[in-house]
């Protein structure tokens, strides 16, 4: 038999397979990304059901096989329910997790993003901040994460977009959602940060399709 493994990490998306199982992506801070599958998953009394689900974070027990993972158990850190119940933020956080899977990898670490997501996560459940800033600092660090970012912002901003620019690629990750902008830095900042992802990201992603038609207004 082999060893259960212990990974902790973040539920990407799940889809159905056969009747009752479900394939799980996982963002782990130990392996990067991974594919699991939970069998029975689906069934109302499996012990699994609430664990599979997106969005949740813990500490993931799996068996390992040749090309996947077989999710046997959870201890669950986080369900992040209230992202589940509101339209809005079940974007912002299906996106979040879209650009995870964009950038992440397999068997490479992945501690810094692992941990980018769950606070974006707590910040969106707090409400205390725009989204849409939540939203443009999370692009803006995961293209730094990736190492595909410019130390100034690629287009003309007043000084405190610069600021909060420089303050986005340098501060530790648990600083970053603790302030606000002034309506005309926040949309110098979105503007900045939209100029740079579409120089680095070539990808359309389904959830910010859905998040834009959802709120025509923001950035």
């Amino acid at each position: 038999m082999t060893d259960l493994l212990e990974l902790t990490g973040v539920v990407l998306s799940t889809m159905p397979v056969g009747e009752y199982d479900r394939r799980v992506v996982l963002l782990t801070r130990e392996r990067g990304r991974i594919t699991a599958f939970a069998k029975g998953a689906r069934r109302p009394n499996s012990p699994l059901l609430a664990v599979s689900c997106p969005f949740v974070c813990g500490h993931f027990f799996l068996y390992e096989g040749r090309n996947s993972y077989t999710l046997r158990s959870a201890e669950v850190i986080a369900y992040f329910e209230q992202l589940q119940q509101d339209l809005e933020n079940l974007c912002y956080a299906s996106y979040f997790t879209e650009l995870a899977d964009y950038y992440s990898k397999e068997n490479l670490t992945a501690a810094d993003m692992l941990n980018l997501l769950y606070l974006a996560f707590k910040a969106l459940e707090k409400n205390q901040i725009p989204k849409v800033l939540i939203r443009h600092i999370v692009e803006l660090r995961m293209m730094v994460l990736d190492g595909e970012y410019t130390e100034r912002p690629p287009v003309p901003t007043g000084e405190s977009a610069a600021y909060t620019w420089h303050y986005v690629i340098t501060s530790p990750l648990n600083r970053l959602f603790g302030f606000t902008l002034a309506q005309p830095a926040l949309e110098e900042f979105s503007k900045a940060v939209t100029a740079l992802k579409r120089r680095v990201i070539e990808k359309d992603f389904h959830s910010l399709e859905i998040l834009k038609s959802l709120t025509p207004d923001e950035l």
